[in-house]
């Protein structure tokens, strides 16, 4: 698919860069720069076991995954990761630690930055599925069904070896005052303008 400069209409053409090859504005200094997308994960503890989600959607449709989603270019991550939570399971999530940043490669999409969470559902509140999934059910660690996507299984996979999974968590340093004092988005006269090199 051809992509044209945002400053002067041009059509963009191939070029290196640092080594890799980038559709650059011949009349200017424009370069579409290919940036990953970033999401945020949850491994929500409840009634002693892990929230999961069976997917009404596309891609994995029919199969199990934790709630999360993509992160919004106003958002901080963990008010996305709480968001997601709220509209998957139809629960508040408290979270309750970080389990680790990830690299999640594609061929046909932008790579995705995944942020993956651990929390717990406040309050015990009952959970159920939101729009995204067909069920919502609370599984024991030792018996988890096949999961959509191997990232998910990544973040499983450490938080069932963290040594901190038994250990009673307090809620994550700074995650509060994320969701409660974030400040709004900022106009278009605020915006930072895209880098440039």
């Amino acid at each position: 698919m051809g992509h044209f400069c945002v400053n002067c209409g041009a059509p963009l053409v191939v070029k290196t860069i640092e080594g890799r090859e980038l559709e650059v504005c011949p009349n200017d200094s424009y370069v579409l720069w290919r940036d990953p997308k970033v999401s945020a994960a949850v491994v929500v503890e409840h009634d002693g076991g892990i929230v999961l989600g069976k997917r009404s959607i596309e891609p994995g449709y029919g199969l199990w995954c934790l709630p999360g989603g993509f992160v919004n270019d106003d958002e901080d991550p963990a008010r996305a990761a709480v968001r997601e939570c709220m509209e998957e399971i139809n629960a508040e999530v408290e979270l309750t630690g970080l389990l680790g940043v990830y690299h999640v490669p594609k061929t046909t999409a932008s790579s995705i930055i995944g942020i993956a969470y651990r929390g717990k559902v406040a309050d015990d509140a009952a959970i159920s599925a939101g729009p995204e999934m067909l069920e919502v059910r609370v599984f024991a660690p030792d018996s988890l069904p096949e999961i959509a996507f191997p990232s998910h299984r990544a973040v499983l996979e450490a938080y069932l070896t963290s040594p901190e999974r038994g250990a009673e968590a307090a809620p994550l340093t700074g995650a509060g005052s994320a969701l409660t004092q974030a400040p709004p988005s900022p106009g278009p006269e605020q915006r930072r303008p895209r880098r440039t090199r």
